[in-house]
């Protein structure tokens, strides 16, 4: 008998699911990573440093998401919202005399201050009016902990950033299989007035496959990932 697989609902205003990030560019894949989801669970679990050995039960696991947008009056899927553009300083307001602030100002290859005070400009993007129902695959008594830890949160719960504070609460109860899951998300989509547009199956399948360097190894300081290889399906 396959092992059953626990619902998370996670909509917010604003999502971000950081792939592909470089330099000052924070980047926002269009639907939750794994990483992401591991890391919303260790939040859940209170659960800080390496998870080396948490998070190799979980690597070949599979996870499922189907992704919701708001209907229009006619009852059509409306368009995406754009991805959301902000801008974060970095490295400015710090008081160069105070010996631990001076360690978070940003200097030269020479250890000197930067003209100007070192400031850097970064670029943040964020998913918009999304909801996506998320199916993780576990063995029935480690997703019950999960579900009480989401009932229960250690830490705070977000959609990616601190900033993305979820509006529904995320678990949404463990189901037999894959296709009871979702038919629980469908039921929680139309309570909302929100249709599917498309869904990401772990494996390749018909229809647009990524390759994800998103499957964490380990959390920590030294964060280390490996691949995964996924297919979106768009809904007809």
């Amino acid at each position: 008998m396959n092992d059953p697989y626990l619902l998370l609902w996670l909509e917010a205003p604003l999502q971000s699911w950081g792939h592909d990030s470089k330099f000052g560019r924070r980047d926002s894949l269009d639907f939750p990573t794994k990483s992401g989801v591991m890391g919303l669970l260790c939040c859940a679990r209170g659960a800080g440093g390496k998870q080396a050995d948490w998070l190799a039960r979980w690597a070949e696991r599979d996870m499922q998401v189907q992704a919701y947008v708001p209907a229009g009056k006619q009852g059509e899927a409306l368009p995406r919202q754009p991805l959301m553009r902000d801008f974060h300083m970095v490295g400015s307001g710090y008081d160069d005399q105070d010996p631990w602030q001076n360690l978070l100002i940003p200097k030269t290859s020479e250890g000197k201050k930067a003209v100007g005070g070192g400031s850097k400009m970064t670029y943040r993007y964020y998913l918009q009016d999304m909801a996506f129902a998320v199916a993780l695959q576990g063995a029935h008594e480690e997703l019950a902990e999960l579900e009480a830890a989401l009932q229960n949160p250690v830490w705070d719960l977000y959609l990616g950033r601190k900033n993305c504070v979820p509006t529904e609460f995320i678990v949404q109860g463990i189901h037999a299989d894959e296709e009871q899951a979702m038919d629980k998300a469908r039921q929680l989509a139309t309570s909302k007035n929100r249709l599917p547009i498309f869904k990401v199956l772990q494996g390749e399948y018909e229809g647009e496959v990524l390759t994800l360097n998103d499957v964490p190894v380990q959390f920590g300081e030294h964060k280390l990932y490996r691949d995964r290889r996924v297919t979106v399906l768009t809904e007809d």
